[in-house]
């Protein structure tokens, strides 16, 4: 029998002295995500490797693809987005992330299908990998070494890049990502070169340092950001399509370790409807009705507030011809900055550095991962335990 209520623990009120007290963060943390999060520049290398000793050379071998579908579900399935993003608007084919069980059924030999599963054992992946040998499609797999996953690649005779399964799916998106990049640029899809991965690594790396348990909540930014999220409803919008895919992952990763109801999307979108949130109960003061000359950190108003987290892009990908889609971008996010001011919504803005798309991804996604990880610390929460996840694998038999 399931004890549902196993593991669960926690307060209500986070204790922010605990941020600060290394010993206490690594006692909460016995699974050691933040360990394995500070591991993503790591993650990149390793596994670029790895993808060098695959075959991969025998998915270009047939030409140009007539689309390309990325199975899988949760982190592995950020992957797809991950890519069609990367790729971009001028990608000379459809890239397609796909999340149930099998394929599309218009998938056939002209098609690629990208497979992918931290555990290797997933019943999207799985049946996309089957589904893709049945129909003759080119499939490449990505996944745990010695898993189901594997011997399907193997019937298949299909390339598998194996990802040694260290830690929770969560907390290993770049060892999925750079495979799936990497095949994607065998395909001729993506501009992904060696220097963009050692920059984007370099990045990883240089945010896990500045994000470090032992650095201090006033210069720690993911510290910071953490603590202003703390007994709010976070809002979490990207303003450019790269941006979204960086806040969707940070709705999954608030979600998911430290237990945050979240709201998480594009821009864009939100401007045709979730900015009335704004004007909501959860929301802050109508415009006039706010004292501009208080303390704002004394003006706190009493029961649970919107928190707005805005992911802000303003690079342009190699294969765009017009600065105009960054500009509408960079107003929608001046208006809704502006807004949420008007209302008494306090905004956090998470700015992309870098030169690449993979490397502004990384400096997007960065320090919002371990501010999930520090949220859930500052609960009493053990982020890598999270036993509704556990039950629901078991009560659904995967």
């Amino acid at each position: 029998m399931i004890d549902g209520t196993a593991g669960v623990s926690g307060r209500r009120d986070p204790d922010e002295a605990l941020l600060d007290n290394p010993d206490a963060l690594a006692e909460h943390d016995p699974g050691g995500m933040l360990r394995h999060t500070a591991s993503a520049g790591a993650q990149v290398r390793e596994t670029a490797a790895l993808a060098a000793e695959a075959n991969l050379q025998v998915l270009a071998d047939e030409g140009r693809p007539r689309a390309v579908v990325i199975a899988g579900i949760g982190t592995a399935g950020r992957t797809g987005d991950v890519l069609a993003t990367v790729a971009g608007p001028r990608c000379p084919v459809p890239v397609i992330p796909h999340r149930s069980a099998g394929v599309p059924g218009w998938v056939g030999a002209a098609d690629v299908v990208i497979a992918v599963s931290a555990s290797g054992r997933s019943p999207e992946a799985l049946g996309a990998a089957e589904a893709a040998h049945r129909r003759g499609a080119r499939l490449v797999a990505v996944g745990a070494p010695d898993s189901q996953l594997q011997s399907v690649a193997e019937r298949a005779r299909a390339p598998f890049i194996p990802v040694p399964r260290r830690a929770p799916a969560r907390a290993s998106l770049w060892a999925l990502t750079v495979p799936v990049l990497l095949a994607a640029r065998t395909l001729g899809l993506v501009k992904v070169n060696e220097a963009d991965l050692a920059e984007t690594a370099a990045r990883l790396d240089a945010d896990a340092d500045r994000c470090r348990p032992t650095a201090e909540s006033f210069v720690n930014p993911a510290k910071s950001l953490a603590l202003g999220l703390a007994g709010s409803v976070p809002i979490v919008w990207g303003s450019s399509p790269l941006a979204t895919v960086a806040a969707r992952r940070f709705g999954d990763t608030l979600s998911a370790n430290a237990r945050y109801p979240v709201v998480s999307g594009a821009l864009g979108e939100a401007g045709r409807g979730r900015v009335g949130l704004l004007d909501g109960v959860f929301g802050g003061l109508v415009e006039g009705a706010r004292d501009i000359f208080a303390d704002p950190d004394e003006e706190e108003p009493s029961g649970t507030r919107l928190r707005l987290v805005l992911l802000r892009d303003g690079g342009l990908n190699a294969d765009e011809d017009t600065d105009e889609p960054v500009a509408v971008e960079e107003r929608r996010a001046e208006a809704v900055q502006t807004l949420a001011e008007r209302r008494g919504v306090r905004c956090d803005v998470v700015t992309a550095e870098g030169g690449s798309a993979l490397e502004r991804l990384a400096s997007l996604i960065a320090v919002p991962d371990f501010a999930s990880i520090y949220l859930a610390l500052a609960h009493g929460l053990d982020p890598m335990a999270v036993p509704a996840i556990t039950e629901m694998k078991e009560l659904s038999n995967q």
